[in-house]
């Protein structure tokens, strides 16, 4: 068997293809791909404006008293209906409307009431521990901002964004699977993740309308542009819209809706 040539360790270093040239520095790496919507400005105002139109106090679903209830409310609210959450949280909150009150309860005494929700004894214990938090490190109030509500047991980001909106008039975008389903659909804001989702929504959506845009977009998505089978014969968006599921053009009649509560309908 041949013996295989061993390389010097004391071999020269490669000359450069051309003599005198210095080295190729290597390529940097590319930027992010820039977000691009399928509408421009101009287009966007004009969807929010019809939004505005057809629901001019798009309001939610979910009952409380104070900051303290809605964002109780709001952590119990996921994966489950808002109309089952307001069913077992009328009672609860008639007699724990504050951190102290509810803690008093106890695990066990806030399961009882909240045994009708799905994951109930998981969302029992972490309302438990949002009451500590509160009273420990917020002197039992809510907090108003993002960073702090998401160190709350069972607060997430879409959580402390509703709560933000909802509690304190400021403008956030919350994205659930009905913001997230349009702004893709609609070719509108499209992300792979929620976050992304609302990163490029906030790039879009016009500050006038961005207050009521949650709610504009869950209304529009629960009512209209459906999971499994967007109603396009009644979308007031129909000649605006880019997507490739749509079936008509002709936009249904602008005119304001009766009062739709964000968590009534179902697909």
């Amino acid at each position: 068997m041949a013996t295989p040539k061993i390389k010097s360790k004391t071999s020269t270093p490669q000359k450069s293809n051309h003599a005198g040239e210095r080295p190729v520095a290597p390529k940097a790496a590319p930027k992010p791909k820039r977000f691009k919507s399928a509408y421009s400005k101009a287009e966007m105002e004009e969807i929010f404006r019809r939004f505005s139109v057809q629901r001019p106090e798009p309001k939610g679903e979910l009952e409380h008293v104070n900051p303290f209830t809605l964002v109780v409310a709001v952590a119990l609210s996921a994966q489950a209906t808002d109309a089952g959450v307001n069913k077992a949280t009328r009672a609860l909150f008639k007699i724990a409307d504050t951190p102290e009150k509810m803690l008093a309860l106890g695990e066990e005494g806030v399961t009882q009431y909240i045994k009708t929700i799905g994951l109930y004894r998981n969302k029992a214990k972490n309302v438990i521990a949002l009451c500590r938090m509160l009273i420990d490190e917020f002197g039992s109030e809510v907090p108003k901002t993002r960073e702090e509500l998401i160190r709350l047991p069972g607060v997430g980001r879409k959580t402390a964004n509703v709560v933000m909106s909802m509690a304190f008039g400021v403008p956030t975008l919350a994205v659930d699977t009905h913001v997230f389903r349009i702004a893709n659909r609609l070719l509108m804001a499209p992300g792979k993740t929620p976050d992304e989702v609302e990163e490029n929504l906030l790039k879009v959506i016009p500050d006038q309308y961005l207050f009521h845009a949650h709610h504009w977009l869950i209304l529009h998505g629960r009512y209209c542009c459906k999971a499994r089978k967007p109603e396009c014969e009644r979308c007031v968006i129909a000649d605006l819209c880019r997507s490739p599921e749509k079936t008509v053009d002709v936009p249904a009649p602008l005119v304001e809706l009766p009062q739709q509560l964000i968590g009534e309908a179902v697909e």
